[in-house]
């Protein structure tokens, strides 16, 4: 991989955004994960306003200490770089209280919920800083499994590492010098109290769910781990379709009008 020329690319395309866009910058949410440790990177590196913003929910030690390890040592980087950090676990908690019982013990409606809740507070400081939502999803995510929230973590103003998978992720990250606890960690999406990693939720590695995506040969050829995988894949790729098509409209005919 061409880390240096990718890398140029990516901060040119998000350059010649901002600057169509009459906007200053961009904003970041921090999760601690290599994703938002590579966008924000590519953000600071534009030379424009980047703002890194911290929004733990009954975070676990480990997630919030990277996300605050990243930080400063973007800050220590880019002069360009500023962070916020707003505790949202008491607002999430109102929403528990608020919330009918059904949906409060639904463990993934409240996951979703915390994306959704730092996406509304993303918009919120951005649009006050006149900065772009920046997201952070990469391309097996974003287009493979659809494994982010539907207006949560999906919903921001530009993609600027959705065409890399993970892999290509994880090592232009460490190219970029990213701090080794994050390049090296395990993928978390940090929606969970009990940590859990992306694997546990999705059955199967990245690097597997890469091959997957692009794999257009025989089921025959393949292993019965192989087989498993593709499954695992074909399985997400259909009931998350929803998050990665155009939201459907109801065409009324003319004539009805």
């Amino acid at each position: 991989m061409e880390s240096k020329a990718i890398a140029d690319h990516i901060i040119s395309w998000l350059s010649n955004y901002c600057n169509e866009s009459g906007l200053s910058g961009f904003i970041v949410g921090i999760s601690g994960g290599v994703d938002s440790a590579l966008t924000s990177t590519l953000c600071a590196a534009t030379g424009k306003k980047t703002i890194l913003l911290n929004m733990p929910i009954r975070q676990t030690s480990v997630e919030y200490t990277r996300a605050c390890e990243h930080i400063e040592d973007l800050k220590r980087k880019y002069s360009n770089v500023e962070s916020l950090e707003i505790e949202l676990t008491s607002a999430f908690e109102m929403l528990e209280k608020i919330y009918p019982e059904m949906v409060v013990i639904d463990h993934l409606a409240m996951a979703n919920t915390r994306a959704r809740l730092r996406m509304t507070t993303l918009y919120a400081v951005g649009q006050a800083n006149r900065c772009l939502v920046a997201g952070t999803g990469n391309k097996v995510e974003d287009f493979g499994v659809g494994f982010f929230t539907k207006y949560g973590d999906g919903g921001v103003d530009l993609s600027p590492i959705a065409d890399l998978n993970k892999s290509q992720v994880k090592e232009l990250a460490a190219w970029f010098g990213v701090v080794d606890s994050i390049v090296s960690a395990k993928p978390t999406d940090g929606l969970w109290e009990d940590g859990r990693s992306d694997e546990d939720q999705l059955g199967a590695t990245y690097p597997e769910l890469e091959w997957a995506m692009e794999y257009k040969g025989e089921m025959t050829d393949l292993t019965d781990r192989q087989k498993e995988v593709l499954a695992i894949y074909t399985r997400l790729h259909q009931i998350n379709k929803h998050k990665m098509e155009p939201i459907p409209v109801c065409l009324v005919p003319d004539e009805m009008k």
